[in-house]
């Protein structure tokens, strides 16, 4: 087995859902197979969509998944699906090069340069130190290495050392523990990554309220909720995950509201005071992130809506 780079873009040519599935052409094929089984990294390049004249891509690394198995496509002769499984998006985006350093040194050419004829492929097969240097960096927040920033001029949440024990400390790598990968399967570590990832999308501002209440060691009052629960199969995906305050969580978890496709807000029937309504912002839809890969995803609302909510 080998560990690989998956690109897929903002907006698709490709039939992907990172959390779920990655399509791809027969072309990779063989860079795929060599990763069945392990673990890959996600990579959004500089072009968002299948549009030639569009640009702003983040060209950065941005969640991990495991590659469970491979499929034909049935509807597209010559094309496949990579099933994943235990999808986690990073913390904060890697740029795929900070000054003189690549993540993948496939990716460098002799002379310092960018490699762009491997940099135009869209699978690429790493080692395992190369991966687990993407991990470290990837999720430096969670291990207490890296303050969380945030948009001004809100104050950046404090690394607090939970899984690390050297906050602030440089990559390198001889210095990567490898119980990170480990601990990538490991709930308190997930938790911690998703609530770090929906925060970072949602500006830790409820999605139900509009409130945004942030301390003075930079902890904010919002949580993070799975609109699929976990123990239902849902993924560790902002598209399925939604900031709420403490109050708004509890009633979201118990199918007292809900949200339409529309992001328009739905309120049970029975069992919910009508002073519940003056938490909802007056507009009564969600307040989705800016970016469209990181709003809700129309499949996560319509479980919730169909086996979670009371209304």
């Amino acid at each position: 087995m080998a560990k690989a780079i998956l690109t897929t873009k903002v907006d698709p040519t490709y039939d992907d859902l990172p959390e779920e599935r990655y399509h791809f052409p027969r072309t990779y094929l063989r860079q795929v197979e060599a990763a069945r089984g392990d673990w890959i990294v996600y990579y959004e390049p500089r072009r968002p969509s299948g549009d030639l004249m569009k640009t702003g891509g983040r060209q950065a690394y941005f969640a991990t998944a495991r590659i469970a198995d491979i499929i034909e496509d049935p509807s597209k002769p010559d094309h496949f699906y990579a099933l994943m499984e235990d999808f986690l998006p990073f913390d904060h985006a890697v740029p795929f090069k900070e000054a003189d350093h690549y993540y993948e040194s496939g990716l460098r050419k002799e002379d310092g340069s960018t490699n762009k004829g491997a940099f135009g492929r869209a699978v690429r097969n790493i080692p395992d130190v190369e991966y687990d240097l993407i991990l470290a960096a990837g999720f430096a927040h969670v291990l207490g290495k890296r303050d969380r920033e945030r948009p001004t001029p809100d104050p950046a949440e404090e690394a607090s050392v939970g899984f690390g024990e050297n906050p602030q400390m440089p990559y390198g790598a001889d210095s990567i523990d490898r119980r990170i990968v480990t601990q990538v399967l490991q709930r308190p570590f997930r938790d911690r990554a998703f609530s770090a990832a929906i925060k970072a999308a949602y500006h830790d501002t409820c999605a139900v309220t509009g409130i945004k209440l942030i301390n003075g060691g930079g902890r904010s009052e919002v949580q993070a909720a799975h609109i699929r629960p976990v123990a239902h199969g849902g993924p560790d995906s902002v598209r399925n995950g939604l900031a709420l305050s403490g109050t708004v969580h509890w009633m979201f978890d118990r199918g007292l509201i809900s949200v339409d496709d529309d992001y328009s807000l739905l309120i049970a029937g029975g069992g919910v005071p009508d002073t519940i309504t003056r938490l909802i912002n007056s507009e009564r839809r969600l307040l989705v992130p800016t970016r469209g890969d990181e709003r809700p995803h129309s499949q996560f609302l319509q479980y919730h809506r169909e086996y979670m909510f009371k209304g």
